[in-house]
C-alpha cells in the first residue's frame, strides 16, 4: 500500500492542521552535569548520548520527550514517563495540548526532525540546536476540531509502530539467545576434542614447545594507511579471531627498525586486559609475512600447528589455569613467566608426523563450529538493522501526513 492510499484510508476525509512545536509543547533543558551521575543511582539521567546514565536525584516527573542540545541532533530520541534527571545541554519536550500524544510525537520526531535540521543548517551538519528551532518545528494535528477522533488516529499509529518495535526486540532476543546457544556448543565440542585419552598425547608446558618474544611500543599516532602492518593489543580482542591472515592496521615505514615481529605461525597473545579472558587472548598469525607486534603482545614462536596452540588457549580449563598467573591490579597483567608452565596437550609426541596429522584433524573440526559461530555472529547486526530499516520505512509511511502551505501557530 503507498503512503498516499494509507494515510487516505487511515485519515478518512478528515483534515490536518500542521502546528509549531512551540505551540503545543513546553520546551527547556535540565540543570545536571556528567558529575551528577551515580552508578547506584535510582532515576534515569539523561544526557547528550543514546545511553541513560543514572542520579540519585530528579528533577522532573513526567511524561516527556528527550533529545540532545548538541551532538547526534536527529539521531538520538528518548520517550521518558515517570521521574528523570537531565542534563543542561539536553531538551525535555512537554506536551501541554489535549489533542497531541507524546508517544505519536515522539515516533513523529524521529521520523522527521532530522530532515528539518538539515533543511535549516542547508544540508550541512549541525552541531548544536537552540529553543527557536524547536520551536519552530511543524508537527502534523489530524482532525484537529475533534480531539477524540484526532487522538484514536495517533493511538492507531502508535500502536502500529509499538508492535514493530516489539518485533524488533523479539527477533534481537531470538538472534542472540541462539548466537549464545552456538557459543555454548562451539565451547562444549572444542573442550571435548581437546580432551584426550592416556597415552595418546603428552602434556607438556608452553616453555617447553617454544618461547615468547614480547613486542616493541607503537601508538594509534603512529598509525597511517599504507605501511608496516602491525596487530595492536587491543585490536586482538575486539577484531581478531582464533587466527588472522591479515592485519587491520598499519604504521610508518620509518619505524621498521624500532619493532619487534611475528613470524608466520606464531601465536600472538595479549599480556594485559579489562577480564581474565582477555589476558592471555590468542590469535594464530597464518600471514604470507612478519607482523609487528605491540608491547603489551608476545609472540610464542613453537613447532606445534599455530591454529591447534591458538584453539588450546581457548578451552575452559586452560582458561581456568591461566587465571592463576595473571596479576590483578588496576589493569590486569599477564605474568609471563607463570604463564609458560601452562601445559598443553600433544598428540602422539613420539611420531611427529602423527601427531601433526592429528592437529590439523582437529583444527579442521574446531574450524567448521569457529565459521559457524562467526556466520551468525556476523548475521545477527545485519538482521537486526534490516528489521530496524523495515521498521523507518513503515514508520514514515505511517506519518506521511499531507502538508499545506500554512501552519498554525
Amino acid at each position: 500500500m503507498s503512503s498516499v492510499n494509507f494515510m487516505e484510508k487511515l485519515l478518512d476525509g478528515v483534515a490536518v492542521e500542521w502546528v509549531t512545536l512551540g505551540s503545543v509543547a513546553d520546551i527547556g533543558t535540565g540543570s545536571s552535569n556528567r558529575q551528577d551521575e551515580s552508578e547506584t543511582g535510582i532515576y534515569p539521567f539523561y544526557v547528550r548520548s543514546k545511553n541513560v546514565l543514572k542520579s540519585d536525584t530528579f528533577e522532573f516527573d513526567e511524561v516527556a520527550i528527550i533529545i540532545p542540545g548538541e551532538g547526534g541532533i536527529g539521531e538520538i530520541f528518548h520517550y521518558v514517563e515517570g521521574k528523570y534527571s537531565l542534563h543542561q545541554r539536553a531538551y525535555r519536550i512537554r506536551v501541554k495540548s489535549d489533542v497531541v500524544s507524546t508517544k505519536f510525537l515522539y515516533y513523529f520526531m524521529s521520523s522527521s526532525f532530522k530532515q528539518y535540521i538539515l533543511m535549516k543548517s542547508v544540508g550541512s551538519t549541525t552541531s548544536s540546536i537552540r529553543k527557536p528551532m524547536l520551536e519552530g518545528f511543524q508537527v502534523p494535528i489530524p482532525c484537529p476540531e475533534n480531539p477524540i477522533k484526532s487522538l484514536e488516529i495517533q493511538a492507531e499509529i502508535v500502536r502500529i509502530l509499538d508492535a514493530f518495535i516489539e518485533l524488533i526486540a523479539e527477533v534481537k532476543a531470538k538472534l542472540t539467545a541462539e548466537l549464545t546457544i552456538r557459543k555454548i556448543q562451539y565451547m562444549h565440542y572444542r573442550d571435548e576434542l581437546m580432551s584426550f585419552k592416556e597415552g595418546e598425547v603428552e602434556w607438556k608446558a608452553l616453555g617447553e614447545i617454544g618461547e615468547f618474544i614480547r613486542g616493541k611500543r607503537f601508538t594509534k599516532a603512529d598509525f597511517v594507511e599504507d605501511g608496516i602492518s602491525v596487530i595492536h593489543y587491543g585490536e586482538i580482542y575486539t577484531r581478531y579471531g582464533a587466527f588472522a591472515t591479515r592485519a587491520f592496521s598499519q604504521v610508518r615505514n620509518d619505524m621498521a627498525g624500532s619493532l619487534r615481529y611475528a613470524e608466520p605461525g606464531d601465536v600472538v597473545i595479549t599480556d594485559v586486559g579489562e577480564t581474565v579472558e582477555d589476558v592471555g587472548k590468542a590469535v594464530a598469525w597464518l600471514g604470507d609475512e612478519k607482523v609487528a607486534i605491540h608491547d603489551h603482545c608476545y609472540a610464542f614462536r613453537h613447532s606445534m600447528d599455530p591454529k591447534f596452540v591458538s584453539y588450546c588457549m581457548k578451552t575452559t580449563s586452560f582458561i581456568a589455569d591461566k587465571a592463576k598467573y595473571i596479576a590483578r591490579t588496576k589493569v590486569n597483567t599477564l605474568l609471563i613467566n607463570g604463564f609458560s608452565k601452562i601445559k598443553i596437550p600433544v598428540p602422539y609426541p613420539s611420531d611427529p608426523d602423527r601427531s601433526l596429522a592429528e592437529q590439523i584433524r582437529i583444527v579442521s573440526i574446531l574450524d567448521r563450529f569457529d565459521a559457524l559461530t562467526n556466520s551468525l555472529a556476523e548475521s545477527l547486526p545485519r538482521e537486526i538493522a534490516l528489521h530496524q530499516k523495515q521498521y523507518a520505512h513503515y514508520r514514515d509511511l505511517l506519518l506521511n501526513f499531507p502538508k499545506l502551505d500554512k501552519v498554525a501557530a
